[in-house]
């Protein structure tokens, strides 16, 4: 099994000028027959309502115009990232993509790497979280519970230090298991939230002032994603383009 790696390149054929507006603003780190990946800038929900902007509708608008499909654009969507999460994000443009790349994220086979900035300093360079959590019940919220307490799930993260500031930390989280804001809920437990993230006990800002709470951003990056192409015998590699905020 061979390795690509796409590090935040635009393919040759990206024309502005052919784009509407919105989907002329998305950054296009990854694209062929049968993949699209993109970089979701914070703020923006990856799939919603047809009235809402979201990731999917901006890349369905790209694909739409680019390669002329007048009647309809078929996109799968085998993962989302929080709203106000930024980073990779991965679309599959037929159905057999979508089904093979879901399997794999089913089948945990997926890598996931994220950077996320926190409060404090972390005390330990590298190892392990292990948690159980469960979604609380009518909020949009989970939190860590006893192993065995109905509805819990445990939840796999592992983590290593890439830098340190005075008063924050930058760390690099691998999650083997994907629940409801995972990585959020397992580093605000242990006392040190993601810098921005006031659902999860953050009292530090994070970017730029927002009037709306769902508009605040927090200081979390989908920094790569590697899976096995759909139709190719080789691990693909996509990565995020880097937000100044997370240049070290």
């Amino acid at each position: 099994m061979t390795e690509t790696s796409a590090q935040y390149r635009r393919p040759p054929s990206y024309n502005l000028h052919m784009m509407s507006e919105s989907a002329s603003t998305i950054d296009v780190l990854f694209e062929d027959h049968h993949l699209i990946a993109v970089h979701k800038p914070t703020g923006v929900l990856t799939q919603a309502p047809p009235q809402v902007p979201s990731m999917e509708a901006m890349v369905k608008e790209y694909i739409k115009v680019k390669y002329a499909k007048p009647a309809g654009v078929y996109l799968g969507i085998p993962h989302r990232l929080d709203r106000p999460v930024a980073g990779v994000v991965l679309f599959c443009r037929n159905t057999k993509a979508a089904q093979r790349v879901a399997e794999q994220f089913q089948q945990h086979t997926v890598e996931k790497v994220y950077w996320a900035w926190v409060a404090g300093n972390f005390p330990e360079e590298a190892g392990e979280w292990r948690d159980h959590l469960r979604k609380i019940a009518e909020t949009a919220k989970a939190g860590v519970v006893p192993a065995g307490e109905p509805g819990a799930k445990e939840a796999i993260t592992g983590f290593r230090v890439l830098c340190r500031r005075e008063t924050e930390t930058l760390l690099e989280l691998k999650p083997r298991t994907g629940r409801m804001h995972q990585l959020r809920i397992q580093s605000a437990s242990r006392g040190f939230p993601i810098l921005g993230d006031e659902l999860y006990g953050s009292d530090r800002p994070f970017g730029p002032a927002a009037e709306l709470p769902r508009d605040r951003l927090i200081a979390l990056l989908a920094r790569r994603l590697t899976i096995t192409h759909p139709f190719r015998d080789e691990r693909l590699t996509i990565e995020s383009r880097l937000p100044d905020a997370f240049v070290i």
